[in-house]
């Protein structure tokens, strides 16, 4: 099809001295095929063109009707006008269609074309102009409308879609002949043997094709920018902590956070709970490591004298602050619920594992950063903002004589890096941090203060229970991986960026991202 189109395109350039469009010309050719026959053409330079991109408003089968017979509102006036004495309500889905009647009474109402009496429609005027057929008559016509007004109405309307076409408009090349001569595109025996190649006309290579795309793995915008959040964390000086867990027990989650057993977040309707087993083991220490020797046997590769934790007495301290308050606080006052305590979860949060960490760290008290990037779970209603999985950016730092300045501080320091330079700090509430505040940043592309985070100083029912000095404090801070990704990626809908829904294409051909710039 495309050779023969070849030899078309250029007897239409014979009888114009001029310019030609394609879709005037060969209104029936589609557009792979027109573009490969003026590619070949083009690049022996027969024949130059540029493409045209232009939007057309195509009319709805309603709109055709419309166009073709009066709007609804025009309808309901012609048949009132037409009775004398009035119509009646009742009657006129039978004269004018249910549709045209449910549509056009309330326009033509309020066009004031026609007035009511009771239970009878008058004409209030001798004539009209329906200016909805007009409008649509001309994009009928013209394919647009020249108020872009009136097309945006009617599209809001449903009577008018925007449909792209894409055209050519083509020109004599420099090498233009009416006759297009087939070119041979491999020298062969033959031709060498019999002395074809010097009069045969073979197909120059062109240098300048782009080579077909190799096919290759790419990484999803989520690693892109969690990459670039390591590599803060890591220039910080944080270590990354092991969140290879995602089924953590109550305990972990919740009751060494000092989060109440009948606080709402523990409700069905909000965490994933695993019915097989129905519950876990007391925290114990981790098992030992072992390594594997050549000879088949294993040995112990702990470092010797590593310093052993007592986790029932972990246990107790934790039970006794929510059911009788310790360390200062007067606790939460309820019994404390083994079997509650011990139910298994998909983790609601990463800073289960920072309380894991942190009790690990009262073995040994020390300055300290730790970070982690990972899944969570949450029993949400999917929408275009949530998912009930995404991923949790934490960072804990655990030092002597904290403050909250040290916290807004360092906060101040973290966002710059991620080009984030105006912040604004609300006070809030969570159950394991006191002070907490909200985290706003001021967002350029949409001129307006969002929320980019959340953090806090976590309370000593939470760290003196582990082991902790006193004089010990701990800030903390969270934000999700997805809502900075979907940021510096245009991405307005959160199914679009994880899950079934995710395009592939995007995922290929999207850059890499730098935090720190915009």
């Amino acid at each position: 099809m495309a050779a023969e189109l070849t030899t078309q395109v250029l007897d239409a350039l014979s009888h114009n001295e001029g310019s030609i469009v394609s879709n005037e010309v060969f209104p029936s050719i589609d557009f792979t095929t027109m573009k490969s026959a003026l590619d070949r053409l083009g690049s022996r330079e027969f024949i130059e063109f540029r493409q045209i991109n232009r939007e057309e408003a195509i009319l709805t089968p309603e709109a055709e009707g419309v166009a073709a017979e009066g709007s609804h509102e025009a309808k309901v006036f012609e048949a009132v006008r037409q009775a004398v004495e009035g119509l009646k309500i009742d009657d006129l889905p039978g004269i004018v269609g249910t549709e045209s009647a449910k549509v056009g009474r309330g326009k033509a109402l309020g066009a004031k074309w026609i007035k009511k009496d009771g239970d009878r429609l008058k004409a209030a005027t001798n004539s009209i102009q329906d200016t909805s057929r007009e409008q649509l008559q001309t994009i009928q016509q013209t394919r647009t409308h020249p108020d872009p007004k009136v097309l945006n109405d009617l599209r809001k309307r449903k009577l008018v879609t925007m449909q792209k076409v894409i055209t050519f408009e083509i020109r004599r090349g420099p090498k233009y002949a009416k006759d297009f001569v087939r070119e041979e595109t491999d020298l062969t025996a033959d031709m060498l043997a019999t002395g074809a190649w010097k009069t045969t006309k073979l197909k120059p290579y062109n240098f300048k094709a782009m080579g077909a795309p190799a096919q290759s793995g790419a990484l999803h915008p989520l690693n892109k920018v969690r990459h670039e959040f390591r590599q803060i964390f890591f220039e910080m000086g944080f270590e990354e902590m092991p969140t290879n867990r995602y089924v953590e027990t109550g305990f972990w989650n919740f009751d060494a956070l000092f989060v109440p057993q009948q606080h709402p977040a523990r409700d069905m309707q909000d965490t994933f709970y695993i019915s097989d087993p129905p519950q876990a083991d007391k925290p114990r220490a981790d098992p030992s490591k072992t390594e594997k020797l050549a000879d088949g046997s294993t040995a112990n590769t702990e470092a010797p004298g590593a310093p052993k934790q007592d986790y029932d007495a972990y246990w107790d301290s934790v039970k006794e602050v929510h059911e009788n308050g310790k360390y200062g606080s007067i606790g939460y006052r309820y019994p404390f619920r083994e079997e509650e305590s011990l139910k298994l979860v998909l983790r609601t949060h990463t800073t289960a594992v920072s309380t894991y960490m942190l009790h690990k760290l009262a073995a040994d008290p020390r300055p300290a950063r730790y970070f982690s990037i990972d899944r969570v779970f949450r029993n949400e209603s999917v929408d275009a903002t949530h998912l009930a999985e995404f991923h949790q950016v934490e960072g804990v730092i655990a030092d002597f004589g904290l403050t909250l300045g040290n916290l807004i501080g360092f906060m101040e320091v973290f966002f710059a890096k991620m080009g984030i330079h105006r912040l604004r700090f609300k006070p809030a509430y969570n159950p394991y941090t006191e002070p907490s505040l909200e985290i706003f940043g001021f967002h350029d592309g949409l001129s307006k203060w969002v929320e980019i985070g959340n953090s806090g100083m976590f309370r000593p029912e939470m760290l003196e229970p582990m082991g902790l000095p006193k004089d010990m404090r701990v800030c903390g801070w969270g934000l999700s991986l997805e809502r900075p990704t979907m940021i510096k990626y245009g991405v307005k809908n959160i199914r679009e960026l994880l899950g079934h829904k995710v395009d592939l294409n995007f995922v290929e051909s999207n850059a890499a991202v730098r935090l720190e710039k915009d």
